[in-house]
Formats: C-alpha cells, sequence, structure tokens
C-alpha cells in the first residue's frame, strides 16, 4: 500500500505510545498505521533473556547481560522497563533520541505500567490508548478466537479492566467501534502531532520570513 499522504520529513519526530488490552485491535491500528504514515519504526527493546534461534541481535532486541541492564537503571539509560518471569525488558533512550532528532518518529507497544514510565521519563512523548467499543464487546472477540480456557480468559478480563482504568492518563483515545472510522482516527493522531509547528522549525524559517 503507498503512503497515504507525500511529505517532507519533520525536523524532529514523534515517540507515540500506543496501549491497549488484549482484544482492542491495537494489532491491527497499528500494522495499518504503518504501512500508510512514512518514516514510523518501532523501537527495539534490550532484554536479558537468552536468544532464541533465527533471533539477531539489534533487530529483534538488543540482548544483554543482567550486569549490563543493571547499569542502563543506573544510567537512566531507559524509557521504561519491566520484569516478564526471569527476564528483564526495556526500552534503551539514546537510539530514541537520535531517531527523533533526524526527524523519524517511533513507536512503542507497551501496556499502562509502561506508558506511565514514559510518560514520567519523556514527558513530551505522545500516548495514545485504544478502547474496545465496551467490555462486553471485548470478551465476545476474546473468546471468539477459541483459544484460551475460561480460566485464561477471565484472567486477561481482570487484566483487561486493571488497563482500561488507566485510559485517563493518556492523551488521545480512540474507540475501536467501526474498524474503518477507527483506523482514520487513529492515523488522524499521528498525522496532526507531526504536523506540530514545533516539529517543524525549519518550515517556519521558510516562510515566516518571506518579504
Amino acid at each position: 500500500m503507498s503512503p497515504l499522504v507525500r511529505w517532507s520529513r519533520p525536523d524532529t519526530g514523534a515517540l507515540f505510545v500506543v496501549t491497549g488490552a488484549s482484544g482492542s485491535g491495537k494489532t491491527t491500528l497499528l500494522r495499518e498505521a504503518f504501512e500508510v504514515i512514512p518514516d514510523l519504526a518501532f523501537s527495539v527493546s534490550a532484554t536479558t533473556r537468552d536468544m532464541r534461534q533465527g533471533e539477531v541481535d539489534g533487530r529483534d532486541y538488543h540482548f544483554v547481560q543482567p550486569d549490563r541492564f543493571d547499569e542502563l537503571l543506573a544510567e537512566d539509560a531507559l524509557l521504561e522497563w519491566a520484569r516478564v518471569y526471569d527476564n528483564r525488558y526495556g526500552t534503551p533512550r539514546r537510539p530514541v533520541v537520535d531517531a527523533l532528532a533526524r526527524g523519524q518518529s517511533i513507536v512503542l507497544d507497551i501496556d499502562a505500567q509502561g506508558a506511565a514510565q514514559v510518560r514520567e521519563s519523556f514527558p513530551q512523548c505522545v500516548s495514545v490508548f485504544i478502547l474496545p467499543a465496551s467490555i462486553d464487546v471485548l470478551e465476545t472477540r476474546l473468546r471468539a478466537r477459541g483459544t484460551d480456557s475460561d480460566a485464561i480468559i477471565r484472567r486477561r478480563m481482570d487484566q483487561v479492566h486493571e488497563q482500561i482504568g488507566a485510559c485517563g492518563s493518556f492523551d488521545y483515545l480512540v474507540v475501536n467501534d467501526d474498524l474503518a472510522t477507527a483506523h482514520r482516527t487513529f492515523q488522524a493522531v499521528f498525522l496532526a502531532e507531526l504536523q506540530r509547528r514545533s516539529r517543524r522549525p525549519s518550515l517556519v524559517d521558510r516562510f515566516a520570513n518571506v518579504s
């Protein structure tokens, strides 16, 4: 699919933090946004877990030893981090900052807890929460997958309530009721944010002083 718009890259990119409960359609919305909006990229997380067959260091993850992860934390070099079972995962700050300075925009697909850490460590980020049409609709979607037991679905629904309860802390709320409308609304957030005057000072220099 060709890009939705043709534009010059902004002088400074944006860090987008996208959160949504399981079944909200977040992955679908992100997939199309990457197809139609130029210069978006996912960040590459650092992790202490072992590399799996077929993975490439620096592409799939930055694989680091636990001691190095401790150093990154001590140096405030991570925008956010979390422990998942016996391993830790985090978003390195420097690659994100460097990408934004080049005019590239970075997307973090993380949960509400991680999003709160990013907002604290990088307040200029743009946070977007994907909401379902209703809690009942979301549970129906999870059950329609046919891959989880009732116990797992109940546990996920408990997590859903906890996640959605944090939506009031986000900059933008996108309700995924009608998918076509949700796509347009979600992409509109990206497009509008990337046209901010603060991200395009070169345009001000180019046009504001024309005599």
